[in-house]
């Protein structure tokens, strides 16, 4: 009999919404805004973090890097100078290869010639936007670079100064769309390289695209880019990640030395571990995190007056209804629960358009930024919820006001 009952007041709610098609598009088009803003936005940060966790992840816990700047340099007043490091040079890093020995360690050394370069094939070129960097042979390992066909440098390429050289998978399908890429030879500023290798797709980052890149031996690099300027980084990555710290410290007080530091003056350059950053990509995350809450809460409440205010107005308007139904048995538990399922009805259509909009939204961010997208469950899961919960919230004070009508007063309302 109650089952029944539950039934038959779910398809008169259903029967009512229907009856007020538009006022309930409105409600529903409010709550979903609120829904959208969160999944939206919780979808869009999700894919920042995943996309720069993962770029930095693949460097390995156990890797560091010694580089002109700290990544996040502190700003400082108006009154005070930016300090301004110099470049570290191709003497630095040549005299801190010689003198940094620490046990169960690589480093890799690197220079971005330039990012504007165009590649050469007897039969095809591609468009001047090519990166070209110079490295030794510990750089790809150190960078979490993988080759999927063919080798990586080996201590022979470099120090020999092989003409080589090992290319982005955007190149292989520009250039050697159905031809092994391995064995062909590349022309790079009107000097010719031979193909030894190919990496796996990495991506891109904020429109930098990591798979468009030729990578040569150092000194083949240095002979073609002869800019005085020049900055190059160095990474270091230690074997036994118990071993990093006392790497770390020793690394600092040899590159203090190559730059000719006295003991009371500071670093005048950075030294950044792939683990920090991403814990610092997590502090900044969290902050958009709280916005995201901050502005769908907001938000979700004007939701909440609106779909309140609604049904005390469907109430108002469906008084001799409710007067009738009374007079024929009607319980005020009845009555109540009708009302209520209307709330939640509406509620949770709220919560449908909002997630469809909100994964639209977090798509076309990732689209646009070149971000890894991922389904945005967690979003999701709290939109369902809000949405039940601003229906319970809105929907308790119509449906008790609906069911304290006295039936004889109703049946006199017109």
């Amino acid at each position: 009999m109650k089952v029944s009952l539950f039934k038959e007041n779910i398809k008169i709610a259903l029967g009512s919404i229907k009856g007020q098609l538009l006022r309930t598009i409105l409600t529903v088009v409010i709550i979903g805004i609120g829904i959208m803003a969160l999944v939206g936005i919780l979808s869009g940060v999700s894919a920042l973090e995943n996309t720069i966790s993962s770029d930095f992840s693949s460097m390995g816990a156990n890797t560091f890097n010694i580089q002109r700047y700290e990544f996040n340099t502190q700003r400082q007043s108006s009154r005070e100078r930016q300090k301004i490091n110099p470049v570290i040079t191709y003497r630095n890093v040549k005299d801190f290869q010689d003198s940094y020995d620490f046990p169960f360690t690589k480093t890799s050394v690197s220079f971005i010639g330039t990012r504007a370069a165009e590649i050469k094939t007897e039969a095809k070129k591609t468009d001047p936007e090519v990166r070209i960097l110079g490295a030794n042979e510990h750089f790809l390992e150190n960078s979490g670079l993988e080759v999927e066909g063919g080798r990586g440098f080996n201590v022979f390429d470099v120090t020999n100064n092989n003409a080589v050289c090992v290319i982005g998978s955007d190149l292989v399908k520009a250039l050697f769309k159905d031809v092994n890429p391995v064995g062909q030879t590349i022309s790079v500023r009107g000097s010719k390289f031979k193909v030894i290798g190919h990496l796996k797709e990495k991506g891109a980052t904020f429109g930098n695209n990591q798979d468009l890149r030729v990578i040569l031996p150092i000194q083949k690099a240095r002979s073609i880019f002869t800019n005085p300027f020049i900055n190059y980084s160095l990474s270091i990555k230690v074997d036994k990640k118990d071993m990093l710290e006392g790497a770390q410290d020793d690394a600092i007080l040899t590159f203090r030395n190559v730059r000719g530091l006295n003991p009371v003056e500071k670093n005048d350059f950075g030294l950044e571990r792939s683990e920090d950053l991403i814990n610092r990509i997590s502090n900044i995350s969290s902050y958009l995190y709280w916005a995201a809450w901050i502005i769908s809460i907001v938000t979700i409440f004007g939701s909440t007056i609106a779909l309140m205010n609604i049904m005390l107005v469907s109430v108002s308007e469906r008084t001799r209804e409710i007067g009738v139904r009374k007079a024929l048995g009607a319980k005020r538990k009845t009555i109540a629960t009708q009302f209520f399922i209307e709330t939640v009805v509406i509620g949770q259509l709220g919560a449908l358009l909002g997630i469809i909009l909100g994964i639209f939204i977090g798509w076309l961010l990732a689209s646009v930024f070149d971000l890894k997208f991922s389904t945005p469950w967690f979003a999701m899961f709290w939109g369902v919820t809000i949405a039940f919960i601003v229906a319970v919230v809105s929907g308790v004070y119509p449906a008790t006001k609906a069911a304290k009508l006295d039936p004889i007063e109703s049946l006199r309302y017109e």
